[in-house]
This record gives structure tokens, sequence and C-alpha cells, in this order.
């Protein structure tokens, strides 16, 4: 049996459209255009455009614009789709045309179907106009940018910092926890001068740390939005007090702090805001990168590799090597970081790709940008709470390779000279030994001294082994007064 359909008619001519849908004829030629990925809106750009269009009646009803029967209707529709009870009513294709006015006009259908059937006008659309009263003062290029926004740094604000927080404080515990194991650094992935686990991962909390300051400082960019500047950027058909009053409620609404853009012409022509959060977004994924691949690196093994450390078993790595177990949190982090890195290649050339007065590469930048906040937050949540902090060290192993490391002959440099500390390191490798055992058996200086300068702990705090050796010179020098 064929699905009920119903006959809509519009400027270019009918269309049938399902009898039982909330969208209009605009939706369904949209659905028909574009049936190119099967991709939709996140639930948080449907709330973003719900709030706007919620605003927006009372601010035309408050202004007389709007008389208060249709405007009730509008609001209460409107509010149930950014409460998500339509979602299944925006069928749009996220590659469609490039304001996005399409998936808008899905909105305004959906807004006016469901009021006027609150009106028990019986879904006809006589009673209440998708363009004449759910668009009233509104365009697609103001609507569009100004929802990616809200709903950007609604995001942000929700599940993006307080997941890098949660991340940044697990490697904060983790940083404290192991300060006192001493393990080798490693730079070119080859041994370096020792540190403690400690220290290594108090560099992870920090670069988290910094990437919370990095997303913070586009909270400025995104909280201006273009609404009131409708077609081109000058205001036609809107009310001159429309964009403050829809702004004042959005702020009310959300507990953010919008504002109105300083230049409508720059806020609709430019997506900067956009290529400008999506450029932090990506500097945060490269830090995840790295931090989720050393992870990796330091519990390789754990026998045939580095071994300094054990990630949580969280399932079984092989359906052919019985007990082994894999990094897969990592590995996951390190997934959603590429796709979000290339969400990032995406949103610059859609951003550089605007002309004259619009953008039109809309949906595909919002897609992509939303779709990277959603990543971050749900991998660094995911490194946190499945991995960071199930971490467990192996301090004999990391003792091992420290005091086993060539690159001590570092320490030995200023007392002895470079060349010669060079030299202790290349026989300590040939002879399959310390160096430390290399150094007494040339017996280069007072075991004390030697014993001191070799101390790997001593060399994760340089500092203290300096005041350690003034303090001793300044003794010598008063016993021989």
């Amino acid at each position: 049996m064929k699905p009920r359909r119903r006959l809509e008619r519009d400027t270019l001519g009918i269309r049938a459209v399902p009898a039982d849908a909330y969208y209009g004829i605009q939706t369904q030629r949209a659905v028909e255009n574009f049936p190119i990925s099967g991709l939709r809106f996140p639930r948080s750009f449907l709330r973003a455009l719900g709030l706007i269009k919620t605003a927006a009646a009372q601010v035309n009803r408050d202004l007389g614009l709007l008389d208060r029967r249709r405007a009730g209707a509008l609001i209460r529709a409107a509010r149930e789709v950014a409460e998500g009870k339509h979602d299944d009513q925006f069928v749009v294709d996220v590659f469609q045309t490039g304001s996005g006015t399409s998936t808008h006009m899905n909105a305004n259908e959906v807004i006016a179907r469901r009021a006027g059937e609150i009106l028990r006008a019986q879904r006809d659309l006589r009673d209440i106009h998708p363009n004449d009263h759910v668009n009233l003062g509104q365009s697609s290029n103001d609507v569009f940018p100004s929802a990616l926004h809200l709903a950007a740094l609604e995001q942000t604000e929700r599940k993006l910092l307080p997941a890098l927080g949660r991340l940044r404080g697990a490697l904060a515990t983790k940083a404290r926890a192991f300060d006192r194991i001493l393990k080798i650094g490693r730079t070119h992935l080859q041994d370096a001068t020792p540190l403690t686990l400690g220290q290594e991962f108090s560099g992870y909390a920090r670069q988290v740390e910094l990437a919370i300051r990095r997303v913070r400082s586009i909270r400025a960019s995104l909280c201006e939005l273009p609404l009131g500047g409708t077609a081109v950027g000058t205001g036609i058909n809107t009310h001159p007090k429309f964009a403050a009053r829809v702004i004042a409620r959005l702020n009310r609404d959300t507990g953010l702090r919008f504002r109105e853009a300083v230049n409508h012409f720059e806020a609709q022509g430019a997506r900067d805001a956009v290529v400008e959060t999506s450029g932090a977004l990506k500097t945060v994924a490269v830090g995840l990168m790295k931090i989720a691949n050393d992870l990796r690196w330091l519990s390789s093994g754990p026998r045939g590799g580095i071994g300094e450390i054990a990630l949580p078993a969280v399932q079984p790595g092989s359906s052919i090597m019985p007990g082994k177990v894999n990094p897969v949190i990592p590995e996951s982090v390190m997934q959603a970081a590429a796709q979000v890195i290339g969400h990032d290649a995406t949103i610059t050339l859609c951003g550089q790709a605007g002309n004259f007065e619009l953008n039109t590469f809309m949906p595909v930048m919002a897609y992509d940008l939303l779709q990277a906040i959603a990543l971050l937050s749900r991998a660094a949540d995911t490194l946190a709470r499945r991995c960071i902090r199930g971490i467990r060290a192996n301090p004999s192993r990391c003792r091992t390779l420290a005091e086993q490391s060539l690159a001590l002959a570092t320490a030995l440099a200023p007392a002895i000279g470079y060349d010669q500390a060079a030299s202790i390191a290349a026989e300590a490798f040939r002879a399959g030994k310390t160096v430390q055992e290399i150094a007494r058996q040339r017996r280069i200086l007072p075991e004390g001294q030697l014993a001191a300068l070799l101390d790997p702990w001593r060399m994760t705090r340089p500092g203290l082994l300096r005041r350690t050796s003034r303090r001793k010179h300044g003794t010598a020098r008063k016993a021989t007064r």
C-alpha cells in the first residue's frame, strides 16, 4: 500500500508531500534535489534553530508584528523543535544549498504546520505561513550562521570544556602520584637524560590546560550573532529592535552572552569565526593525539617494548593471540583526533569560499564543526575515564632503563668535557656496560663526586644539584681559610 500524500504548491509548481509530515513542499524539493550523503544535522543545531525561532516569535509578538494567537502557537511549536520532539521531520541532507536555506525552510515549515495544528487548523497553511509568520524579520543568511554560533558555543561550554577539565585533572593526579618514579627521557625516540614519570605526566596535564585556554579564547568570536542582517547585512524587512531583543532572549534561555554583530556585512559575508574555532579544535586534537600516542609507546610490550606503564585492560586485543591486550582507548582517541583534523581542512577550504555578501558553504561547515566538538568532547572524556585514571606505573622497569642509559654521560660533561664524556658513553655501549662502570674504571673523578654527578634522581632536579655543589664548595673554601 502506497503511503498517503498531499499536494502542495509553491512558485515553481506542485509537489506531493507525505500526508503526515510536518514539513512542506520546499523541504520535499530539497529531499529530492540532494540525495547525497544521508547525513543530517545534529540535535545541537536543531535545538539552536528552535531557540532562535522561539525568541523570534516572542519578539515579533512584543513588537506588535504578530498577533498573540499566532505567536502563542509559534512559540509552542518552536519550543518543541528546540526540545527535540520533531527531529524526525528534519530530513534534508547536509550537502545542500550553500546558505542552508533548505534546512532553514525545513524548520520554518515544521514550525508553521505544527503551530497550525495547535490552532486546530488541521495542518493547513492558510492560518500560519512558514515565510510570512515563522520567518518574520529573518533570512537564512542571518539565521543559519547564528544557529551555528549558538550550537557551537553551547556545546563547547556544556561538553567540551568540562571534558577537557576532567582530562586535565586525571593527568594532574597521575603526575602527583608518579612524581617519585625515576625514568629515562627520550628525544628522537632515543635515550635522553632522566626525568620522573610525574614530570612527564605534568607535561601532558599542562598541554590540556593550554588546550582549555585556547578553546575559551574563541568565546568572543562565537558570541557575535549575525541576526538582524537579513539578506545581505542591511537589515531589510526586519524591525530595528528585532535583533537586540531576540539575542537578549537567547541569552536568558542559554545562560550565555551573545551580542549582535558589530558589522553585519562581515558577519554574513565571512565565516572567519568558524575557521578560528576549528583551528582551536584542531590544536586540541593534535595535543590529544600526541598524548594518546605517547601512552601507546610507554605501555608497549609489555615485555618486548618499553613497558614503563600499564594501561587498564578494557577488552581482549586479538582474535588469534590469547592474552593480548591492546591500547584500544588511545587508538580510538587518535582516530577521532584525525577526523577533527580532517574537518579543519574542510572548514578552512569552505571559509575562503564565500563570495561577496554570503558564504555558501555553511552547511558542511556547520556539520563538521559540531561533529568536531562532539568528537573531542567524547574522546577527552573517554581517555580520562577509561584510560588515564587506571594507568599503573612499573617503577622497577623505569629505574632499570634509566640506570642503563648512555645519556647519563651528559652530567659528566661540565666536569670532564664533552669529548671525554662522549668517549665514556661510546665505550659503555661497545662493552655492554653502564656509564657508571666505565667512569669508575677510568677513575676520572673522585668516587663521591662521580656518584653525585651520575645519580639519576638528582639529574631530574638539576637546581638541587647546583645548590648542593655550591654548599660543598663553600664548605671547602672555609676549610682552606
